[in-house]
């Protein structure tokens, strides 16, 4: 597609990681999630990266909204968001994370087949994440996630950490025949990666493979200022949300949607235009299905 004014806006709305302690606006449930959700859709948000959670016994301690690769709570969390966002008349593309890091391969794949969303995230390369843990993902483990792509035709979002992931996005999508062009999720500002500075975020979009398109996120104190240089860069989507940045200015806990609504106003100030959920469809090259809209209960509860 031709290289269009408008702006794709996706919502990051809890990790893996962001705890209420931290940010008492960070949803843990399905309810909370997709209320959040119908919110930031109607705040100009096309794009909806969800992680879901779960209680769980840690060694001898109950932790509340702990991370979780549940298929049960991924089909929790989709089937009230496309309800909820039905019920408000809104439309947002649904981009499930398969990040579950030390979950078992089949556990990080599973909701991709049930649920069929029309994104999900692959992370190209495994990194030691800010210098005090493995973020894993296998050779493995990403020819698995490469097959699924295809065969169920969802959109990968290729998040890209360093500057030489870029080489392995096209080692996959050659391998698989993955369909180009890729769209590029540049992650800057995690310890032990791209530093989140203009200059860094200049190289790689200066290096994107041929037709792509791309967004940014600046994790914590890089989040503004990579906005800023992926406006003025022509980047094609800008990622905010509390799962990168839980910080609206100093000591001011953010909720979604005020991430959201700065990043459309900055984007407006930009001369940009908005993205509807259907632009970011049209400009990322996803066709909708929709069968896509429907859960068969039946057949996820069984896995």
């Amino acid at each position: 597609m031709a290289k269009t004014n408008k702006v794709i806006i996706q919502v990051c709305l809890c990790g893996a990681g962001t705890k209420k302690d931290q940010a008492p606006t960070v949803p843990y449930n399905a309810e909370e999630l997709s209320q959040q959700i119908v919110e930031c859709a109607k705040a100009g948000a096309s794009v909806a990266h969800i992680h879901v959670r779960e209680d769980k016994m840690v060694g001898d301690k109950m932790e509340i909204g702990y991370k979780s690769m549940s298929l049960l709570k991924f089909t929790e969390a989709v089937e009230m968001t496309r309800e909820a966002c039905k019920k408000a008349g809104v439309d947002i593309i649904i981009n499930l994370t398969t990040s579950g890091g030390e979950y078992e391969d089949h556990k990080r794949l599973q909701h991709l087949s049930a649920l069929k969303p029309e994104m999900c995230s692959f992370d190209p390369n495994t990194l030691n994440w800010a210098n005090s843990y493995i973020f894993e993902n296998s050779p493995r483990f990403l020819n698995l996630l490469s097959q699924e792509v295809v065969k169920h035709d969802i959109k990968p979002e290729f998040e890209v950490f360093d500057t030489g992931h870029l080489d392995s996005v096209m080692y996959y999508v050659n391998k698989h025949n993955i369909p180009k062009p890729p769209h590029i999720q540049f992650i800057m500002g995690v310890g032990g990666s791209m530093p989140g500075t203009a200059d860094y975020l200049a190289f790689v979009a200066n290096r994107l493979p041929e037709g792509s398109t791309w967004s940014v996120s600046g994790i914590g104190r890089s989040h503004m200022p990579m906005m800023l240089a992926g406006l003025a860069l022509g980047c094609d989507g800008l990622r905010v949300g509390l799962e990168d940045n839980i910080y609206y200015s100093k000591g001011v806990i953010a909720t979604n949607l005020m991430l959201v609504e700065r990043a459309v106003e900055l984007s407006k100030l930009a001369g940009r235009d908005i993205a509807t959920a259907d632009d970011a469809r049209a400009i990322l090259g996803i066709t909708r299905n929709c069968l896509r809209d429907e859960v068969t209960r039946e057949t996820t509860f069984k896995v």
